[in-house]
């Protein structure tokens, strides 16, 4: 990852888990389609195919205002809109930064070494969608740090509730974040 330019997610995570969550995040934050191209340096262009946007801010399940692809923050306002491209450039940052706390609370080798795209693309997911504490406080990050790598694709399936219910599409999300994850198992 030596050549990859410093601060791109594909230099926290390597270019086959950038591409990945360019691609799987929004699919699964707001049902969007997206390809993204990889440049040598990391960088990523990501276009978007089809599928909502939700350039318009919107109270989500919870009643938490949400734009963009799920984005949640102190800076999302209800009836605040944004552009596809101020969507991409915070679809980054927000990748980047939960990367960066989900790789500094996961120490261990398990998702620094090579072959473990789809557990490190699993554990950056849910990061993304319950934040970066509660997964670093998670049953699944220990038992990735321990090498426990089914089981932590197992753990991650917890996470299926919000307003304290099981919601459905959730427990969708976490099946199919299972699946990517079990991929790296050996």
């Amino acid at each position: 990852m030596s050549n990859l330019k410093k601060g791109t997610l594909a230099s926290i995570v390597g270019t086959a888990t950038a591409a990945l969550l360019f691609v799987e995040v929004p699919a699964e934050e707001s049902g969007r389609k997206t390809e993204v191209t990889m440049a040598k340096d990391g960088t990523a262009t990501v276009r978007h195919v089809s599928g909502p946007q939700y350039l318009k801010t919107y109270l989500d399940i919870v009643g938490v205002p949400t734009a963009c692809d799920g984005l949640t923050g102190a800076d999302i306002k209800v009836g605040k809109r944004f552009t596809e491209a101020q969507c991409a450039v915070m679809l980054e940052e927000r990748l980047v930064e939960m990367s960066t706390q989900v790789m500094r609370c996961t120490p261990g080798l398990a998702l620094t070494i090579p072959g473990r795209d789809h557990v490190r693309f699993a554990a950056i997911s849910l990061a993304y969608n319950v934040g970066w504490p509660t997964y670093c406080k998670s049953t699944m990050r220990r038992q990735i740090n321990a090498g426990q790598i089914a089981a932590s694709c197992e753990s991650l399936t917890w996470f299926n509730k919000a307003g304290g219910r099981v919601v459905k599409g959730l427990v969708a999300r976490r099946g199919r974040e299972r699946a990517y994850c079990l991929k790296d198992v050996a």
